[in-house]
């Protein structure tokens, strides 16, 4: 990562003009000692970098210096944008996104990180396994472009249909990736992984200029758990497995601290199975206690588990 944050300073350098150390820190998300170390070894590598102090002063290059790293146009940018090496699902990626942007020159600037908005990455999504998403790579150009799709999608509750969408931004979370898009005026989320088959259509999306993709998503998602079914399940939890089952219950209704370790506590989870699952994947340190259902089912996948070992 160190040779990444080398290469942002320069360009960042580069495109502003004298920088402070917090200024630098700052946009870079690490402390300002390790800017100075940076600096250092720039320096060092023969960059004429080169630092003011006192009042006023910064980081700056000797004036003239260039590089070819922001020849960069404005096409090239949003193929950078929107590349992520196949795939853009890790939260460094958003940084590196900001990152390029910076260092575009100014009349470019505005459209890069209008670009980079329209992608988010988040820890948590709305569902657990991940499919693969064969269409990813091509829908994320669409998206930066600004350009609508044809797609056939498979619905939760319908067999494959046909659907034009104006897509909106995408999101990775909970490692799978979302469209926000609108399908004849009305904003919906659809998954990636859903998509069977996609055509970038030579047509310009119809959205608005700006957005904000965090609140959006969040509205949807919001909605989307609200819709769930839910099951309260009480259960006992070893200390050291709650941060594992409580993360993957929907909420934490209560929790009473016990001997050993323990705790007596009521999650909430979306349908049974998410529930069953959650227990299951916690092993020895959750046990169910009601309702009677979920521990029926939890019964039966041991003992198919303990008959399939001959035990």
């Amino acid at each position: 990562m160190r040779a990444d944050r080398l290469l942002a300073i320069l360009m960042l350098l580069q495109r502003r003009g004298r920088l402070t150390a917090s200024d630098l820190a700052a946009e870079l998300e690490v402390s300002t000692r390790t800017v100075l170390r940076d600096i250092d070894a720039l320096s060092t590598s023969g960059v004429p970098v080169y630092t003011d102090r006192g009042r006023g002063g910064g980081i700056s290059l000797i004036p003239g210096y260039r590089t070819d790293l922001t020849g960069l146009t404005l096409e090239e940018a949003k193929a950078l944008l929107s590349s992520g090496a196949g795939r853009v699902d890790s939260p460094h990626f958003a940084s590196a996104m900001r990152k390029v942007a910076a260092a575009l020159p100014e009349p470019h600037r505005v459209e890069a990180h209008r670009a980079s908005a329209r992608i988010l990455v988040r820890p948590d999504g709305f569902a657990w396994p991940s499919p693969p998403e064969p269409h990813l790579v091509e829908l994320q150009r669409a998206v930066i472009d600004g350009r609508r799709v044809n797609v056939m999608y498979t619905s939760r509750t319908a067999s494959a249909a046909e659907r034009t969408l104006d897509p909106i931004g995408l999101v990775c979370a909970g490692s799978q990736w979302y469209l926000l898009a609108q399908r004849e005026g009305i904003e919906r989320t659809y998954r990636v992984s859903r998509i069977e088959d996609l055509t970038v259509l030579d047509e310009p999306a119809v959205r608005a200029d700006q957005v904000d993709l965090e609140a959006a998503f969040l509205l949807h998602w919001n909605s989307f758990r609200n819709s769930l079914p839910k099951v309260v399940v009480s259960c006992l939890v070893r200390e050291d497995g709650w941060d594992a089952l409580s993360g993957k219950s929907l909420r934490v209704h209560h929790r009473e601290d016990g001997p050993d370790g323990w705790c007596r506590a009521e999650l909430e989870f979306a349908e049974d199975t998410h529930a069953v699952r959650a227990l299951w994947a916690a092993g020895p340190a959750a046990v169910a206690v009601g309702p009677q259902r979920i521990r029926d089912e939890l019964v039966a996948r041991a003992t198919e588990m303990a008959a399939r070992y001959n035990l």
